[in-house]
């Protein structure tokens, strides 16, 4: 059971974490919008006025401290686009594959490497 002292210095730490994280993104957010044209990277979609808090920053290789400030890291996707983003990263991960920036290797399976001799023998 977590005592009342626990649970307020875990409620503490959350609390810091979080705004740790807002500053951080705040800081490479704000020189995202900067940099690039409001419109989500994958759908096309324009953003202004309110609406603009749709669109978040994507890091293309996942490091989230990965921001250098050209924006080379960086693409502008709405929230929908974003969430598509990483939901195929775990989808892919919860198969056993890779995550971004991950190393991929190439197929060792080779479903036509003895087509020719296949064919000859139907003929």
């Amino acid at each position: 059971m977590v005592t009342k002292t626990e649970s307020n210095r875990l409620d503490k730490l959350v609390a810091e974490a979080r705004q740790n994280r807002e500053q951080r993104e705040k800081t490479y957010r704000e020189q995202a919008l900067k940099l690039y044209p409001w419109i989500c990277g994958r759908c096309g979609r324009e953003f202004a006025g309110a609406m603009l808090r749709m669109l978040t920053v994507h890091h293309r290789d996942g490091n989230h401290d990965n921001n250098p400030s050209d924006g080379s890291n960086w693409e502008l996707l709405c929230l929908y686009c974003h969430d598509a983003e990483h939901s195929r990263y775990l989808d892919e991960a919860g198969r056993g594959g890779a995550g971004p920036g991950a190393q991929t290797t190439s197929a060792t399976h080779k479903p036509f490497a003895d087509l020719k001799a296949l064919l000859k023998r139907k003929e």
